[in-house]
């Protein structure tokens, strides 16, 4: 990934993002520096919070990363998968009905989620819901797309 450009971002654009995960993922960030980073060969935009990429725009909406959720654990929009669904998570796989064992009630169709893994309580990857949380546990079908993963580009990449 080749940085485009960085740039510290203003204090009301650290207030949406500190209040946007708050509100959304029942976290709080409290940081130094702020530096939203753009890249030439991707869509992807970060903020590298004191010098970690730690935040990630979807869709214009700021949401953590893997890293950003290992280190600021999420309360709300998590879905947990059991340890047969880890390797496929952490390879970048969609996640499916049957390697989940718990989501979040309120959780609704086209949320950003956080997925982690029940055993070690470590978060694999970020995805996007395909259906309400009070309906992604049971037998078949894909639930979740996945959208950022342990091991992926954006993971390994080191300022």
């Amino acid at each position: 990934m080749n940085v485009k450009s960085r740039h510290y971002l203003r204090a009301d654009d650290i207030a949406a993002i500190e209040d946007g995960l708050a509100e959304q993922l029942g976290v709080t960030i409290d940081a130094d520096s702020y530096e939203r980073v753009e890249f030439d060969d991707s869509d992807r935009e970060v903020v590298l919070v004191d010098g970690d990429p730690l935040v990630l725009y979807v869709d214009g909406e700021p949401f953590l990363t893997v890293q950003g959720c290992n280190a600021y654990p999420p309360e709300r929009q998590v879905v947990t998968v059991d340890a047969g669904a880890v390797s496929f998570v952490s390879d970048g796989a969609d996640v499916m009905r049957p390697g989940i064992v718990e989501a979040d009630n309120d959780i609704d169709a086209g949320d950003l989620v956080a997925i982690n893994e029940e055993s070690h309580g470590k978060f694999l990857a970020i995805g996007r819901a395909r259906t309400n949380g009070d309906d992604m546990v049971g037998d078949s079908g894909k639930v979740v797309d996945s959208l950022h993963h342990v091991g992926d580009e954006l993971f390994e990449f080191a300022v």
